[in-house]
């Protein structure tokens, strides 16, 4: 961890508009709630209000000037994204073992960048390249003819299959698994026959894929996470998935075969894809929906099955009054067929 940054420094790295002492030390970040003397903290939500004046905050990242927090204070078009850089810089190192470790199993014709770290335990198969500057944590599983980019990281338990390819600068939290076969099989009568996976798995640059994760190799061709991809723990991404460049998916998310991600897609939480469906760039799914058709370019859906957000909620707020429109509609059916029954037995007179 550096020992800390003047507020000058972090308001020439943020580019903000400082008030107040540009040499005191910042040494740490930390909640609003939670923060002390030497840290730095952010405001950017309006239901946090009440702990400004409580704060112990040496400074504040802020939108725009506030009166009721009395330090200093440098001001941000976007002070959760000025947080997050000034983070980076005071956040700890990554740990690393010194080289290679003689507990570690390295296949003899493996390609091994400059100043890797590899830990006890973990396994690189043959004809594998690991990139300058990359770290493999105990028990990372490499398979044979597996290509690992530049100053990637692949924590503890992270398997990586034969012949997938990983970019640089991907982060790969802890017990994921690249390149597991896809779920592929056809019937023989009663039984289920595998279809062999041929596919690999390629990951481009600056990825980063949660803690569980299963993304499978493609059938034939490729599953392909694009660019700047982030997806959060206990994701399933099946075989010959695309996924778009800068797309986010969120936790307990299953995506099913040969679906098409485009670009800065947003998926939320407990969200099911159904195979073989299109999801356009910059299109946004609501937490829990299900997916059984394809999504244009930036709408917006919720629920199950998935259907545009304002139909959803016009839907949502009926949901509660179902049983009284039901009682309702069987009261009006009632009285219509009470009266027709009535106007039948009627006799006109002439």
């Amino acid at each position: 961890m550096t020992a800390g940054l003047s507020l000058g420094e972090i308001a020439g790295v943020v580019q903000g508009r400082l008030s107040g002492e540009p040499d005191l030390l910042i040494k740490g970040v930390n909640s609003l709630e939670a923060a002390g003397e030497g840290e730095l903290s952010f405001y950017a939500d309006h239901r946090y209000k009440n702990h400004l004046e409580k704060t112990r905050a040496s400074a504040l990242l802020v939108g725009e000037s506030l009166k009721n927090f009395k330090g200093p204070q440098i001001i941000v078009p976007n002070p959760s994204l000025a947080y997050a850089r000034v983070a980076a810089l005071l956040a700890p190192p990554v740990p690393r073992f010194e080289g290679v470790s003689s507990q570690a199993f390295i296949s003899d014709d493996c390609a091994i960048g400059k100043d890797v770290s590899i830990f006890p335990f973990a396994y690189v198969g043959r004809g594998s390249v690991i990139g300058e500057g990359s770290v493999l944590y105990p028990g990372v599983f490499i398979g044979d003819g597996v290509r690992i980019g530049r100053n990637t990281i692949l924590y503890p338990g992270v398997t990586v299959l034969r012949g997938c390819i990983i970019g640089d600068n991907v982060i790969i939290n802890a017990g994921t698994v690249i390149g597991s076969d896809g779920f592929g099989f056809v019937k023989e009568g009663a039984v289920s026959v595998k279809v062999p996976q041929l596919g690999i798995v390629q990951i481009d640059d600056d990825v980063e894929i949660g803690a569980n994760n299963c993304i499978d190799r493609a059938a034939i061709g490729k599953t392909w996470i694009k660019r700047g991809v982030k997806t959060d723990n206990l994701v399933q991404i099946a075989h010959n998935v695309v996924i778009g460049e800068d797309s986010i998916i969120v936790a307990l998310t299953g995506i099913s075969g040969s679906v098409k991600i485009g670009n800065r897609v947003l998926i939320a939480g407990q969200v099911g894809v159904g195979d073989h469906l299109e999801i356009g760039d910059g299109a946004m799914i609501g937490p829990k929906a299900g997916i059984v058709k394809s999504i244009s370019a930036g709408e917006m859906v919720l629920g199950v099955p998935a259907m545009p957000y304002r139909n959803f909620m016009r839907c949502s707020g009926l949901f509660g009054r179902l049983p009284e429109l039901v009682e309702r509609i069987r009261r009006l059916e009632k009285a219509l067929l009470d009266g027709t029954s009535k106007n039948s037995g009627e006799v006109k007179e002439e």
